[in-house]
């Protein structure tokens, strides 16, 4: 991708716990837009949320063990972010999880790696 271009950002919001095939959803998530050649995905931990049920999920001291909040950013051009949205269906599908996948026009202003 190139400075000065238009993009993609691919947000996907789960929860910590969300499993598949006994492996952290968000790092399947991750490996899988690697595997596709995507320009670069970022996993966030949230300290609090809460979605479609209306189930509260916190980081409080006396929830340490709650299910956390997840976002996975990916980012691309939009026909490869496009191409990658149905490999996003089938694992919501397979690991039954509830979640929020949303999509919206960026503005790269610089990608270059690191030394």
């Amino acid at each position: 991708m190139k400075p000065e271009s238009e993009a993609t950002l691919l947000r996907i919001f789960i929860g910590e716990s969300d499993l598949h095939h006994h492996v952290p959803l968000h790092e399947v998530i991750v490996k899988k837009s690697h595997d596709a050649g995507l320009a670069g995905a970022t996993v966030l931990r949230g300290l609090m949320s809460y979605g479609a049920s209306s189930h509260f999920r916190s980081a409080r001291i006396l929830d340490l063990a709650s299910d956390l909040p997840v976002v996975v950013e990916i980012v691309d051009i939009e026909s490869k972010i496009k191409a990658f949205l149905p490999v996003i269906d089938q694992l919501f599908e397979e690991t039954r999880c509830g979640g929020l996948v949303t999509c919206e026009s960026v503005k790269i202003l610089k990608y270059r790696p690191g030394e």
